[in-house]
């Protein structure tokens, strides 16, 4: 039996699953986080359970010994599922990566090229690829990018209106992300519904703390809210989502804020926190429920932001089928899911409120019976996908 292992890999933290090659389960899952600091942790689920301690973990390569300990330990065993492939997620591949590859020398240098584009995130992934080679050097890793799926993106959708010269220069252009997920969940609905994916107009709304909208026509990504960064689209948890960019004009000036003021601000202190009060949106919607004016706004910002990307979208696609909520706030706020589908019905989208309220961890149904457009909560795998596609790049899956 082989096994795939997935790497997620964060500047302290490393999170990893290892999946059954053939039967898609997940034989183990962990977490190495607080990577630097002079008292790390490790939390492994695997055969026998859940299993954490505290140690010095000072860097990626220690983190994947603790974490290859902990397998050698608590289970399942390396040795009886050997490593077809080692995928890792990678933020952002730019316009230079479109489909899942292997790790090469050059590969590692464009990684790092595209580094700019994603500051947070690309260093920790390349450092992640880089211990994880040391720690299974016989065995072929694989890139899968965030930003991947969107590459199918038309010209008009991907290209903002500044000067041509400048834009080139810099890669100023959308590139999208949450791409993994968006291909997973709109690939899980075809299959629900047993349809083929190729004939579904689908609208994916991928809302956690980040939080993005996809346009899915016969399994492309034709258009998605989030642009050159993960900032751009809907309102989020710390993040703004769209702006006049002349409000930075305007903060500088008037204000007097820098630049890294202004990033602070726009990617730490908007969004949610910054309308409310409150990062997340379970904290959200209890204090609009005891009457906070500022929470409602917020709630209320978020909803109106999600209907225009919806009306839009099914503009662009002319038509939808199939209307899909996932991750975190999307699987698991029936709230939320009502009130972005209220006033829907010119769409065709019409809500069960039965359905919506019902409790599941799997793919169901929460549309009326004669909504013309289905409206499916479909829970993400982002690990799985990333899985799959890594055994596509070496010719295993």
């Amino acid at each position: 039996m082989s096994a795939v292992l997935v790497v997620n890999s964060g500047s302290s933290s490393l999170k990893y699953q290892l999946i059954d090659a053939g039967s898609e389960e997940a034989l183990a899952s962990g977490l190495v986080e607080r990577i630097g600091e002079s008292s790390g942790h490790i939390r492994h689920t695997g055969p026998g359970g859940r299993w954490e301690t505290t140690l010095a973990i000072p860097d990626h390569t220690a983190a994947f010994r603790v974490m290859l300990d902990a397998f050698e330990a608590e289970g399942p065993s390396l040795d009886d599922n050997p490593l077809a492939a080692v995928g890792h997620r990678v933020v952002h591949g730019g316009k230079r990566f479109f489909e899942p590859t292997i790790v090469t020398d050059l590969v590692e240098i464009n990684i790092e090229d595209l580094s700019d584009l994603a500051p947070l995130h690309n260093p920790a992934n390349l450092q992640g690829i880089r211990a994880a080679k040391k720690a299974f050097p016989d065995v072929q890793h694989v890139a899968v990018f965030d930003t991947a799926f969107h590459q199918t993106l038309a010209p008009e959708a991907y290209t903002y209106a500044i000067d041509a010269a400048l834009a080139e220069k810099h890669r100023v252009r959308r590139y999208g992300f949450h791409g993994t997920s968006h291909k997973y969940v709109s690939g899980a609905a075809a299959d629900f519904l047993g349809r083929p994916v190729g004939e579904l107009k689908q609208i994916v709304l991928h809302l956690g703390n980040g939080a993005s909208v996809c346009a899915v026509d016969a399994g492309r990504s034709v258009d998605t809210s989030m642009g050159m960064t993960p900032l751009e689209g809907l309102v989020m948890g710390t993040r703004s989502g769209d702006l006049d960019p002349a409000v930075l004009l305007h903060l500088a000036r008037r204000a007097g804020l820098g630049i890294d003021d202004l990033d602070e601000l726009l990617n730490r202190r908007s969004g949610l926190l910054g309308l409310s009060g409150h990062g997340d949106m379970r904290d959200v919607r209890h204090a609009a429920e005891s009457g906070d004016a500022a929470a409602r706004l917020a709630l209320d910002t978020t909803v109106h932001r999600l209907k225009h990307y919806i009306g839009a979208y099914t503009a662009e696609l002319g038509g939808l089928d199939v209307l899909i909520f996932t991750a975190g706030i999307g699987e698991n706020d029936a709230r939320l899911r009502a009130e972005v589908c209220a006033g829907l019905d010119v769409l065709g989208i019409r809500l069960d409120p039965d359905r919506n309220t019902g409790s599941s961890h799997d793919a169901r149904v929460i549309s009326a019976d004669d909504s013309p457009v289905a409206v499916l909560v479909v829970p993400t795998d982002e690990e799985l996908e990333i899985a799959r596609q890594s055994l596509q790049a070496v010719g295993a899956g």
